[in-house]
């Protein structure tokens, strides 16, 4: 038995570490709103104890929310270990909005959070519970997760882990924390050591095998490399607009809701897929939005990045990131959105039937028997290059409603991390009938975030 226990992180999970800069933290966040009632004490104020120690009832059953990010002197990238000083009231903090306690002032402060970077010294994520929402009928839950813990869909079920789909009154208190022992520098180099002593066997037998396969023509190996080839191709000759400049560190956060029936019955009578009704959606406002700062439409080369889960049904629980990113070019200069539509779904019917997915799964299997400094400066070298201009997270979320003990969930709106040259981002998440989208601007970059988020209403409803 092992004396001491730790994770080390993926080649993807890392990555979002590498991409982690002065002005671009790399957490995914959400605030959902409750109602206030069932969280309220006797002489109105929420009862923040309570909430702790719920959420501290719970943590066993993910035990990331307790570990943190050990660096090693000698190791490129850290690993995961437990820690020794958790303390529940650093990660689950209480705040309050002022008078009238409005949905601008809550996406303010939303957007406030959401700049902040997390402590890489202590567990990577934080809960903030704040009262005072609608004149105190309804509280907020904001909470922030590294990425490089979760990507959205298991993100969906931690969240899972703390809403239940029943109200609950009583709960068992937590359990004790014991954190096991975390290797010493010592026995981390003895185990580095013997990767280094095996990594030329092993990667003189992937090479073999890779040039045994790559002289048959069917192989699965040269479909991988021709599907990466083709994903280069494709990824670095996007147009320059407004929604791609150099971000700074303040944020903007606005959401709106449609609600799921409504898009499905498009989806029912025009086809596709609900996210390709999302896209073509996306495609009318960014058209609306391009138009009103003089960006010449004709010829635009306007690529949008959508994150698709590969985690199996097995490994929902699971943290850490199992996606891959597909890049597609968005219609911005169709008139019609009809025509839109009709040419999102080619498109994603092309995608999907493409080797694409297989170039991503061949970077992270590269990743595995490559040196970690390569694989860094290709990410940098990526982050850097114009690859994509918008990216649309489309996560499903539970169909049914959810509670924070005894309070019902009223709303959920996700937020996406910005990249270095990505001024604009959008999440969604499915809630119960609902379709939620969380919009996420550079504050200086694009200061008319809720006109975007207007156009994205106006360009359904001329879609539906």
């Amino acid at each position: 038995m092992a004396r001491y226990a730790y994770d080390r992180l993926t080649f993807l999970d890392n990555s979002f570490l590498i991409l982690e800069k002065e002005h671009t933290p790399m957490h995914i966040a959400g605030t959902a709103t409750f109602d206030a009632a069932p969280l309220t004490r006797a002489d109105g104020s929420i009862d923040i104890d309570r909430i702790r120690a719920y959420v501290e009832s719970r943590l066993h059953l993910i035990p990331r929310y307790r570990q943190w990010l050990q660096q090693s002197w000698f190791q490129s990238a850290p690993i995961w270990v437990d820690y020794e000083h958790f303390n529940i009231h650093y990660h689950v903090r209480h705040a309050a909005l002022p008078k009238p306690g409005d949905a601008r002032q809550l996406k303010r402060l939303a957007a406030r959070i959401m700049a902040q970077h997390l402590d890489r010294s202590k567990p990577l994520w934080e809960i903030w519970i704040v009262e005072g929402l609608d004149g105190g009928e309804s509280i907020a839950m904001i909470s922030k997760i590294h990425h490089c813990m979760v990507d959205g869909v298991s993100s969906v079920d931690l969240l899972n882990v703390l809403l239940t789909p029943f109200p609950i009154d009583a709960f068992e208190p937590a359990p004790s924390y014991v954190p096991r022992p975390v290797p010493t520098e010592f026995d981390l180099l003895w185990e580095t050591a013997g990767t280094v002593a095996r990594l030329p066997f092993e990667i003189g037998k992937n090479v073999s095998d890779v040039l045994t396969q790559m002289r048959d023509p069917r192989s699965d190996v040269r479909a991988r490399v021709r599907a990466l080839r083709d994903m280069f191709d494709s990824g670095f000759s996007v147009s320059d607009t407004p929604l791609n400049q150099t971000v700074g560190p303040h944020r903007r956060f606005d959401w709106l809701a449609m609600s799921l029936e409504q898009i499905k019955d498009v989806k029912n009578r025009l086809g596709g897929t609900v996210n390709d009704v999302v896209l073509a959606t996306v495609a009318g406002a960014v058209r609306r939005h391009l138009r009103a700062h003089r960006v010449a439409l004709a010829g635009l080369d306007f690529r949008v990045m959508c994150p698709v889960s590969v985690r199996p049904s097995h490994a929902k629980d699971a943290g850490g990131n199992r996606v891959i990113m597909l890049v597609a070019p968005l219609p911005v200069g169709e008139r019609s959105p009809r025509r839109r539509l009709d040419r999102v779904i080619a498109t994603t019917r092309e995608l999907k039937a493409s080797r694409v997915p297989q170039g991503s799964e061949l970077i992270e299997e590269i990743a595995d028997w490559t040196t970690t400094s390569v694989v860094t400066e290709t990410i940098r070298l990526a982050t850097r290059l114009r690859v994509f201009n918008l990216i649309v997270t489309n996560v499903p979320g539970p169909p049914v409603p959810l509670y924070l003990l005894g309070a019902p969930v009223l709303a959920t709106y996700p937020l996406v991390p910005l990249y270095e040259n990505q001024a604009f981002g959008i999440a969604l998440l499915s809630y119960a009938g609902q379709l939620f989208w969380g919009l996420t601007s550079d504050w200086d970059r694009v200061p008319d975030l809720h006109d975007l988020a207007l156009g994205i209403a106006e360009a359904f409803d001329e879609l539906r």
